[in-house]
């Protein structure tokens, strides 16, 4: 598959500008509104008792603002946060470390908490649970176990794969949110604040179509709107508009409902070489030479949600839409 400018993963140059771009408060958060008011009666409360807040797991696709909810946890709670991630910690007794420098009221936000160890995930139970960890000291028969108490601290796991989460893990923390994909209209409001940050001008309809073509993510928004001000700035006056942004999207290959060569590449497969479908995951994979799971998580769950494909008992079927939109005729 092709390299591709909307994957929803962090790119290189999304971290030296995504940062800025970031809300800070949760009034300046746009969209995910049922979280975000389940939030705020949630942090308003712990306050009002003056306790942390509740341990919180954000799932849901990439992109779509875990770790800038986390930081806004952190911003509105008035306390610090420290970021790492289940890949980064092999052993329990870096998790044990982790967990030893945190301050009163900290949020500890774990990315891909799914990918923790079972041995690591262990340290967390009752670190979780009683604000506590227990060290093993002396080795076989003289080996001792003492108990070490901890600051109260507010757990923000998040996680693209809850399904992976170990059951123990999962039921202890308190609130759970998924993140949904955002609409149209609330990321166009996106793209224009980002633009504003970034210094560029553009207009209603050259946001509009960016956020048409985003794929209801942020992330994507931001990244398409950085390229689209590249263009706006060598070949036109340096304003985007829809025609700036039609012609640089159409360059970049993100088509008008953001679908690019690789998804094209994986309906039309369905369609040329297995009529359409049903075909298993395994077999479409070998015939794309994709992984079977990068296609199942990172490339299906948009033409899933937008009507391009279905998954069936037999395998995966490409939908009417899918061929009105490619532009063939409909086999049924």
């Amino acid at each position: 598959m092709e390299r591709r400018i909307i994957t929803t993963e962090v790119m290189e140059e999304d971290k030296a500008i995504e940062p800025n771009l970031r809300p800070q408060m949760l009034d300046e958060y746009i969209g995910q509104e049922k979280i975000k008011a389940n939030l705020k009666v949630y942090m308003d409360a712990a306050k009002g008792r003056g306790e942390s807040l509740d341990h919180v797991l954000f799932y849901g696709p990439p992109g779509l603002g875990k770790t800038t909810l986390s930081g806004i946890i952190a911003n509105e709670m008035g306390v610090h946060m420290k970021v790492t991630s289940g890949p980064a910690i092999e052993k329990p007794g870096e998790m044990a470390a982790i967990l030893n420098n945190l301050q009163e009221g900290d949020v500890l936000f774990v990315d891909e908490i799914h990918r923790l160890n079972r041995q690591v995930e262990e340290v967390l139970y009752p670190a979780m649970e009683d604000f506590a960890i227990d060290i093993m000291l002396g080795k076989e028969s003289s080996a001792r176990s003492i108990r070490l108490d901890l600051p109260h601290f507010t757990l923000v796991g998040a996680t693209t794969r809850a399904g992976l989460l170990t059951a123990p893990l999962r039921d202890r923390f308190g609130v759970v949110q998924k993140l949904e994909f955002y609409t149209p209209q609330e990321l166009t409001v996106i793209v224009r604040r980002s633009a504003q940050m970034l210094g560029v001008e553009i207009d209603e309809e050259g946001a509009t179509e960016i956020a048409r073509r985003s794929r209801g993510t942020p992330r994507l928004a931001n990244r398409l709107l950085k390229r689209v001000r590249d263009f706006a700035q060598v070949k036109y006056n340096g304003v985007i508009t829809k025609e700036v942004s039609d012609f640089a999207l159409d360059i970049l290959d993100v088509d008008k409902l953001g679908l690019d060569n690789n998804d094209r590449n994986i309906l039309l497969t369905i369609i040329e070489k297995f009529d359409g479908g049903p075909v298993g995951l395994d077999t479409l994979a070998a015939a794309l030479g994709e992984d079977a799971g990068t296609l199942e998580d990172v490339y299906e769950p948009y033409l899933l949600m937008n009507g391009f494909l279905n998954r069936t008992p037999r395998g995966r079927v490409a939908t009417r839409h899918a061929y009105r939109h490619l532009d063939l005729p409909f086999i049924g």
